[in-house]
């Protein structure tokens, strides 16, 4: 992170209810791709062991030279496509792997790419809809306000979460155009633009929102919120 809390380079993903949901949904993923999960330093020296990982083929094993940086960025960049898509660029491949598997007959490697498929849905299952990667995290949240009729609207762009406006439902009755339209024209509003403070501090609001129970907030996610035109 950086001195404002934003992500300094890479992709992040979440926010999750806790840490150990965190850290299991990690371990999930990561068995399905050859990337790093020690800290050890990469220092490309042949003669170095390696970690336990690269012992059991689970990982290319950039520390000792295993594998040359193009390859591992390739390796890291599926990772990558794998959270943008929630998985269906890995669904994807393995079943069109299989179709031409059980086309030539091959049908030890068809059911062998069909475990691996059972594996991508096992590290997708019950996967809650929040955790996304952070530059995509965006909706918009409609909560109860404390006056009657009246819901407060927050835009969430980026992971960071607007200065909240207001819609009452017994003023909409006397408006010519639809609470549909109204929201509209508040999203396009510049006004609707998030600060760029410390986005630790969105998250962690993001995620109490979300994951009480009983939810204590609407939400509504899209590929992007806020002004249309910025």
């Amino acid at each position: 992170m950086d001195a404002e809390g934003a992500p300094a380079g890479g992709s992040y993903y979440g926010p999750f209810a806790s840490r150990k949901s965190a850290e299991a949904f990690a371990e999930r993923v990561l068995d399905l791709f050859k990337v790093r999960r020690c800290q050890i330093k990469i220092r490309r020296d042949p003669s170095f062991p390696g970690c336990i990982y690269s012992e059991m083929k689970m990982c290319l094993a950039p520390c000792f030279g295993g594998c040359s940086k193009e390859e591992y960025d390739v390796e890291v960049g599926r990772l990558v496509q794998f959270l943008e898509t929630g998985g269906a660029s890995l669904r994807t491949a393995y079943e069109a792997e299989r179709e031409k598997a059980s086309e030539e007959l091959d049908f030890e490697r068809a059911s062998a790419l069909h475990k691996k498929l059972e594996k991508v849905d096992e590290a997708l299952r019950g996967q809650p809809e929040l955790p996304r990667r952070l530059q995509d995290l965006n909706a918009v949240i409609f909560q109860r306000a404390s006056a009657e009729q009246t819901v407060a609207v927050f835009v969430v762009n980026s992971g960071r979460i607007a200065e909240p406006f207001f819609l009452s439902f017994s003023q909409l009755a006397g408006e010519p155009r639809s609470g549909e339209q109204l929201l509209g024209a508040r999203l396009e509003d510049p006004a609707s633009v998030p600060p760029m403070d410390d986005l630790s501090e969105h998250l962690w609001l993001l995620a109490r929102w979300f994951y009480s129970n009983p939810a204590r907030a609407k939400f509504s996610f899209a590929k992007r919120a806020g002004p249309i035109g910025e």
